[in-house]
């Protein structure tokens, strides 16, 4: 019998590490070949790892969390033969890199390399969750039973006020000893109840891992290198919501259903023309302004993994239909966590809603490296003055964020106001001659 490492494979593009983000296997397994065996999180996307040979799983590199540098050990098998492993894993791979799973759950964060070795003594979850030798765990009183404690350490709680239900006893079959008080004491434990109510002190700690991490690292980024200005502004929606209405009423079969954003992107679309400053990104270490012909709208949407940015690729080429049609297949296609990887990319400039639950008013965090963000907020009736009368209208404000750096005041608020202006007279998104008219 022999032992076979499977190592992290090389994905390209110049990954230097990948975070392990699900095990398919745990030590003891008996995995064949192809069977996956874990999933691995990189700058661009999550891919799953193969198993090269079938054996029984010895060890494994790492626990879910873990950024693993590539060409490291991922996973040792038990196989029949001499396998391939040395007695430490090696910094790089002498083996080709191997096939990859289709990406499930892309992400376009950025961060720095990390330099981390992988040890092949490291221990197993199992043994790092042991108690150390010697040492008795803390055991919980189960419900519905009674607590054990000597009679001085119940007179001593009950002259306290502690109900000996609420204190985890780290004495032999889990008895309650005098320290286990003053421990419970000392972190604010609750006294005797009052009725059937109990002060709940239970503290739950979750690990940011996978695309929670990735969003997490991009919200610090943008945050902290982008000087943000906001600008928001009431637009009446009332004519637009007919036409699209209308236009939904008379559509067919063979074309989608419109919502707003089909008319927001084709918005953005005649206003950047105006202005392609706004249609960019801003390289701020080398100091260069990147301004595209193409507007690539992203379109943040909320998974169940997190939020992601579907693309919808060179949106002033394509109808109000085509958008629409795309808004809803690339929206589907992330929840689903189907989008490749060029679908989550390259973004030139970025809508945000929270749709129903939308605010009032938000404030977007811009998409690095963008320079610009347009915020959706919740569509309302409210008393609009005419210049005569107070009047019922169909109110939406927008939330636009910019980088002040490369963007003024001025030119931010110009932009806003003709997002405004085209949205409340949507005849004018159709005039002959603008950009997709």
């Amino acid at each position: 019998m022999g032992t076979y490492a499977i190592r992290l494979p090389d994905v390209g593009e110049g990954v230097a590490e990948a975070e392990v983000v699900e095990w398919h296997v745990e030590v003891g397994d008996v995995v064949r070949q192809d069977d996956v065996i874990a999933a691995v999180m990189t700058d661009k996307a999550t891919v799953e790892i193969p198993a090269a040979v079938g054996g029984k799983v010895l060890w494994r590199g790492g626990e879910v969390g873990d950024k693993l540098p590539v060409g490291s050990d991922l996973i040792r098998l038990e196989v029949t033969g001499e396998g391939n492993a040395m007695t430490e894993p090696p910094a790089q791979s002498s083996q080709p890199a191997q096939q990859l799973r289709p990406a499930q759950r892309p992400t376009s964060a950025r961060r720095e390399p990390e330099a981390r070795s992988v040890i092949a003594e490291q221990p197993t979850a199992e043994q790092r969750l042991a108690p150390p030798s010697g040492q008795l765990e803390p055991r919980a009183l189960m419900p519905g039973s009674k607590p054990t404690a000597a009679p001085s350490v119940r007179i001593r709680a009950r002259g306290a006020g502690i109900d000996l239900r609420s204190v985890t006893g780290s004495g032999p079959a889990g008895r309650i000893t005098h320290a286990d008080l003053d421990a419970h004491k000392a972190d604010g434990g609750p006294a005797a109840a009052i009725g059937n109510r109990r002060r709940n002190t239970t503290v739950k700690q979750i690990k940011i891992v996978g695309l929670r991490r990735r969003i997490a690292e991009r919200m610090a980024l943008a945050n902290a290198r982008i000087p943000h200005i906001t600008i928001v502004e009431e637009v009446d929606m009332t004519s637009l919501e007919g036409l699209r209405e209308e236009l939904n009423a008379s559509k067919g079969t063979t074309r989608p259903k419109l919502t707003l954003l089909p008319f927001l992107i084709k918005a953005i679309v005649t206003a950047v023309h105006e202005q392609p400053g706004l249609n960019a990104h801003f390289d701020d270490e080398a100091g260069i302004v990147s301004i595209h012909g193409g507007v690539h709208v992203g379109v943040a949407t909320q998974t169940k993994n997190g939020l992601m940015v579907p693309v919808i690729r060179h949106a002033e080429a394509n109808s109000l239909w085509e958008n629409a049609g795309e808004v809803a297949r690339l929206a589907e296609a992330a929840r689903e966590a189907t989008a490749e990887r060029e679908e989550l990319a390259g973004s030139t400039i970025t809508i945000t809603s929270l749709g129903p639950l939308g605010a009032i008013a938000t404030t977007p965090i811009i998409n690095h490296p963008e320079v610009a963000i347009v915020g959706v907020n919740r569509l309302s009736i409210r008393p609009w003055w005419d210049g005569q009368q107070f009047v019922p209208r169909k109110i939406m404000n927008l939330s636009c964020s910019f980088d002040h750096r490369v963007v003024d005041g001025y030119e931010a608020a110009v932009f806003v106001n003709k997002l405004k202006t085209l949205l409340e007279k949507p005849a004018m998104l159709f005039v002959e001659g603008w950009p997709n008219g």
